[in-house]
């Protein structure tokens, strides 16, 4: 079996970690529930050594621009079997249109974030890593019932805006296909096959919660933080035929009415991440 490094054991990454452990791969992570210190240079070059596959979910730096991890450890990873978890952010704003792996990225002028990630993607991209292109996750604790529940969901009015989404099981699952296939190196995007407003799916966590819908507002009246509003300024429809042509992938949940629902039922935690215990 495989011996996977994973930089950043965060929500995704360790359900990933938690999936490849059961498959009888051994895998070490940094990260707060990882087990090697990402600045142990000495520690993460020795796992490097060992490992035969590289996962990095770490984001990039809003400040600079740079990935933490190619700034670090780039010249170790050459050679390696290169995973990378992104963003379909990097797509920028299509008015609604449909992206694929074909359509060009964008670092949009304005937002450090979008442009950081673009250039990131780019760099795992050019090295030859399995680029995984998410747009948002949501999974047990992250979800539309969560926000109703705790009075922080909002509808904003923007008639035709939609967004794309995914379950963290789904990407678990793909980049699962990708790590135990050996598939081959380039952009992926995993997201459901329903792209729509985000409107829509807190008006059916609200219906399955039994509560009632939050006020419908204005973004210019709704005080969003820099970074939700840049979230609504942007309109695309993501893809995912690609992932299901070369991985073999098919979502669990196909759209946010079998997720949320998935969500809702009285269920045990499926998936979910356990801090990995320290190698001997």
């Amino acid at each position: 079996m495989g011996r996977l490094l994973i930089f950043g054991l965060g929500y995704t990454a360790g359900r990933i970690a938690t999936a490849m452990q059961a498959q009888g791969w051994q895998v070490r992570a940094t990260g707060s529930a990882g087990d090697i210190a990402f600045a142990d240079r000495d520690a993460v070059l020795a796992a490097l050594g060992e490992a035969t596959h590289i996962l990095s979910s770490v984001p990039p730096d809003r400040a600079t621009g740079g990935d933490p991890v190619l700034d670090a450890y780039g010249e170790a990873l050459r050679g390696k079997s290169l995973f990378y978890l992104s963003s379909t952010g990097v797509y920028g704003d299509r008015a609604g249109a449909w992206v694929d792996e074909h359509t060009p990225t964008i670092a949009q002028s304005g937002e450090g974030r979008r442009n950081a990630r673009a250039e990131a993607d780019l760099a795992w991209f050019t090295m030859g890593a399995r680029v995984f292109r998410l747009p948002g996750i949501y999974g047990p604790g992250r979800s539309a019932l969560d926000r109703v529940r705790e009075g922080k969901a909002r509808r904003i009015d923007l008639p035709g805006q939609v967004f794309s989404r995914v379950h963290v099981d789904d990407i678990v699952s793909g980049v699962v296909a990708a790590l135990t296939q050996d598939a081959p190196p380039g952009a992926y995007n995993l997201g459901d096959d329903l792209p729509c407003s985000g409107n829509v799916v807190t008006e059916h966590a609200c219906r399955l919660l039994g509560l009632p819908l939050p006020p419908l507002e204005r973004l210019g009246d709704a005080n969003l933080s820099e970074m939700a509003r840049g979230f609504y300024m942007e309109n695309r429809r993501v893809a995912n035929g690609k992932a299901k042509r070369v991985l073999g992938w098919s979502p669990r949940y196909p759209t946010y009415v079998e997720g949320l629902e998935s969500l809702f039922a009285p269920q045990a935690p499926a998936g979910a991440s356990a801090p990995l215990a320290s190698a001997p």
